[in-house]
């Protein structure tokens, strides 16, 4: 967005008085005219007709429009689980078509998967989810040098029979940093991460390396590990691989992530001038797993 200059309308209206002081005994000219033709010009734009858009009907459960519904590809039932999702969005998520997050919530029982929408939240404005991070039994999946493996943490005997809730912040990889470093609350948390070598199917969707993982994906591993029910992840992800597959039937195109790219010699992207991102970008060359450290 460009914004003017401070100094601009100062110096006009300098100028302004000063020509007025200058002009003082003669008459303003006369602007009648030109107001009138502009006041037919935009009278008549008023009177054109208003085109509305009519928005296509929407899948109540799956949230997809009628024509694409991808309820055929959910579970009959929601799926009978003990720990419960909070989803900490980024706003821009929200205006996203190809999101994962609503067939996530679709394949849960109501109040098992809790959307909490924004950048910064704190005591006041999301009691919620301040009292849910000081919560011993939950969980942030967030990785970093302070995060454990996931599937290491449920086999301690302390962790035992216990029923989890897990914090996942949904957004771009940038986004979801700036979540996580600008948001106290959401350090209280233990810090989990998950260390099986999977490959993203979120292939419409360009990802930093191989191994970042939609929010879809990432709570569909987490729940069968916490679950420990493998048909969970299975089942969590059909809805996800047809949503894929229907996309790239009418002319999406398969996104490799920007690690593939720029190992093979296919980023034709200008590299940005930035020392700090073009280290980034090098780091994802030499280090496949720099994400998870």
């Amino acid at each position: 967005m460009e914004h003017a200059s401070p100094s601009t309308p100062r110096c006009c209206a300098k100028d302004e008085e000063e020509e007025e002081d200058d002009d003082d005994d003669d008459d303003p000219p006369d602007t009648s005219s030109d107001d009138d033709c502009l006041g037919d010009v935009f009278g008549d734009l008023a009177a054109l007709p208003v085109e509305v858009s009519e928005r296509r009907p929407t899948c109540l459960r799956c949230r997809r429009p009628e024509k694409v519904c991808l309820c055929p590809f959910l579970p009959a039932q929601p799926l009978d689980v003990s720990t419960c999702l909070y989803i900490v969005q980024h706003p821009a998520e929200e205006s996203r078509v190809l999101r994962t997050v609503p067939l996530l919530a679709a394949c849960l029982p109501p109040g098992k998967c809790n959307v909490i929408i924004g950048r910064r939240f704190n005591e006041a404005k999301n009691p919620e989810l301040a009292k849910v991070c000081r919560d011993s039994r939950t969980l942030i999946l967030y990785p970093g040098p302070n995060s454990q493996n996931l599937e290491e943490l449920v086999q301690l005997p302390e962790e035992g029979d216990k029923t989890h809730n897990i914090i996942l912040i949904d957004g771009t990889w940038s986004q979801a940093k700036n979540i996580f470093l600008k948001n106290s609350m959401l350090q209280l948390p233990q810090q989990v991460q998950l260390n099986r070598s999977l490959s993203s199917q979120y292939v419409i969707r360009t990802q930093p390396t191989n191994i970042c993982l939609s929010t879809l994906e990432c709570a569909a591993v987490a729940l069968s590990i916490l679950e420990c029910n493998d048909i969970f992840q299975e089942v969590l992800l059909r809805p996800l691989k047809a949503l894929c597959t229907f996309q790239l039937e009418h002319g999406a195109q398969v996104h490799h992530s920007k690690e593939h790219l720029l190992k093979n010699g296919m980023y034709d992207k200008t590299m940005p001038k930035n020392k700090r991102k073009i280290k980034r970008l090098e780091k994802l060359v030499t280090d496949r797993n720099c994400l998870l450290k």
